[in-house]
């Protein structure tokens, strides 16, 4: 049986990796040998409701052949530490830094011979996320994550030698939907991040969607804080577009999301500019189509979605505005975008909600705005329920990432892709 070993020896290899473990009393076993140094990668998903951690995945396979046998979900024990990357006010809080031990639900051998363990995750679950929720700011922040595993258990190579590992190490977190898009930063120091579609050296031009994420994703400049990474973390918004489905339905587009240094609502008349620099500049860096350019985003996103529209009617061959925000949701506020401006659209746009969004009420917002829109389609909700996991009925971006909405049986990644200038 291992003996126990504290969390400040397991913490001692610092922030960002987990301390090296050896656990007394498994070498003895006859035959067995303690190994060197392993490094484990935290392998991520992207889930309806934000990035978690879903497995881990031990860099064993220079050990020898593992008999899958001598593998069981107590061989391992894991545990995960969250905490904010920048400080948290007194009185302030955040959703949701954790301190817990993380089931592991399986133990297996992948095809390169390095051990994977399951972890126990759900829409909804807390212990897993890899991002924190600031309730002062509003926004979204990527944790500091320390995993730390112990091993209870020896391994068994085919060979029958037992081996004791004397050391893990944390490595990346791994998430292959996320890591496709590569970084950049505009010349005015709007950063963003782009998907590019297989088979590039395809002759003539691609389309080119623009993802214009949510308020809770853009930066926190005050903290010093703009990571251009929750734009991809926080929701499937942008990722979305950018699987296999999709790319198949778009005949191979480009994905680009940028990310505000505040929030699209606070000024949406001096970042219109800002995000249509992004897209010139990928436009002069890849084949992009003109003629097939969209936008889409959500609650803030939604907004400057047709903000875009307004201020470049000639840009976008279609809109999709997602539970947007029109009229202020301060009483007494101004009008964000006017009856006037919203009549004088005349960029294809298709309009989402939940009628249950208590964020965003949809009456006076996405309802209204799609009554003066001229030919403007509109798909209303009762709730966000994907998978049978209810979500806040403001998130009804959910709907348009999965290609739900649908009209007279045509979907609406298939009405944007039929879209042209």
């Amino acid at each position: 049986m291992a003996m126990p070993i504290s969390r400040r020896a397991a913490l001692a290899a610092g922030a960002g990796a987990a301390a090296g473990l050896t656990i007394p009393g498994i070498a003895a076993h006859a035959g067995g040998r303690t190994a060197g140094s392993v490094t484990f990668v935290l392998n991520a998903e992207t889930l309806d409701g934000g990035e978690q951690v879903t497995s881990v995945t031990l860099r064993t396979a220079r050990l020898g052949p593992i008999d899958p046998a001598s593998l069981g979900t107590g061989t391992f024990s894991v545990h995960a530490k969250a905490t904010s990357p920048i400080p948290i006010a007194p009185g302030d809080q955040i959703f949701s830094e954790y301190d817990l031990d993380r089931p592991v639900t399986a133990a297996r051998l992948d095809r390169h011979g390095d051990i994977v363990l399951d972890l126990s995750y759900a829409e909804g679950q807390v212990g897993g996320g890899t991002l924190g929720y600031i309730l002062s700011r509003g926004r979204n922040v990527r944790l500091d994550l320390v995993y730390t595993i112990t091993q209870n258990a020896p391994l068994v190579l085919r060979d029958g030698r037992r081996v004791t590992l004397s050391r893990l190490v944390q490595g990346r977190l791994c998430n292959p939907e996320v890591d496709a898009f590569s970084y950049h930063r505009s010349g005015s120091g709007m950063k963003y991040r782009l998907y590019s579609p297989a088979d590039i050296r395809r002759r003539g031009g691609r389309p080119l969607i623009v993802w214009l994420h949510g308020g809770g994703e853009g930066a926190s400049l005050p903290d010093g804080y703009y990571d251009n990474e929750t734009v991809l973390r926080a929701n499937r918004g942008a990722l979305g577009f950018a699987t296999r489905q999709a790319q198949r339905i778009f005949s191979g587009a480009y994905v680009v999301a940028p990310q505000s240094t505040s929030y699209w609502i606070e000024d949406g008349d001096r970042f219109a500019p800002l995000i249509r620099e992004i897209i010139r500049d990928v436009a002069r860096r890849h084949p992009v189509d003109p003629d097939r350019i969209y936008v889409a985003g959500c609650s803030n996103g939604g907004y400057m979605s047709l903000k875009m529209t307004t201020v470049y009617p000639r840009l976008f061959a279609a809109s999709v505005p997602i539970c947007g925000v029109v009229a202020s949701l301060q009483p007494g506020g101004p009008t964000l975008i006017t009856d006037a401006e919203l009549a004088r659209i005349d960029t294809p746009s298709w309009l989402v909600a939940s009628l249950d969004d208590d964020t965003v009420p949809p009456g006076p917002n996405t309802i209204h705005a799609a009554d003066l829109i001229p030919g403007a389609l509109r798909t209303l909700y009762d709730h966000v329920v994907w998978d049978g996991h209810q979500f806040p009925g403001h998130w009804s971006w959910i709907y348009v990432a999965r290609n739900d909405p649908s009209i007279h049986g045509t979907h609406i990644w298939q009405w944007m892709a039929h879209r042209r200038r």
